[in-house]
């Protein structure tokens, strides 16, 4: 008898394996205290608790460090079809401040890819529901190389 035909990975599986082939290696992304909440096709949600080394001389959360929460969903979402994808440029405005002790979730997804061209948006929120920023990243891809191997 023929071997049954295995199914082909869903966009959702392969999501899956490119979020935790990604974290495996996401020295930074760990090292800022992030949790990656979701990955799916073209989409990714992320999640820091401000601490006291995150503030500025403000008292205010660095808006670097919002930036790059931002940043991380949007290597996440750009990732998510296993094709390696780079940033090429970001675009961020820090619209409210990060507090001691606020929980602050970023949303990306694609808006569009077209070659090797991707444009996303992330918006940050707060845990009381208020947008602490709004971010664009322009991506690039490699054709040929996955973000994760097999």
């Amino acid at each position: 008898a023929p071997m049954p035909q295995a199914e082909p990975p869903t966009p959702q599986q392969i999501a899956d394996r490119v979020h935790e082939g990604m974290w495996r290696n996401d020295r930074a992304t760990r090292w800022l205290g992030c949790q990656v909440l979701q990955v799916g096709p073209g989409h990714a949600m992320l999640q820091l608790a401000v601490g006291d080394h995150m503030l500025n001389g403000h008292e205010v959360c660095h808006g670097g460090l919002i930036a790059m929460l931002a940043d991380s969903a949007f290597a996440y979402a750009s990732n998510s079809g296993n094709e390696l994808t780079l940033a090429s440029g970001f675009a961020v405005e820090l619209l409210a401040p990060g507090r001691l002790g606020d929980v602050l979730t970023a949303t990306c997804h694609e808006l569009s890819r077209s070659g090797r061209i991707g444009v996303y948006d992330c918006e940050v929120h707060n845990q009381r529901g208020e947008r602490v920023a709004m971010f664009r990243g322009r991506s690039y891809t490699v054709k040929g190389r996955p973000a994760v191997a097999d």
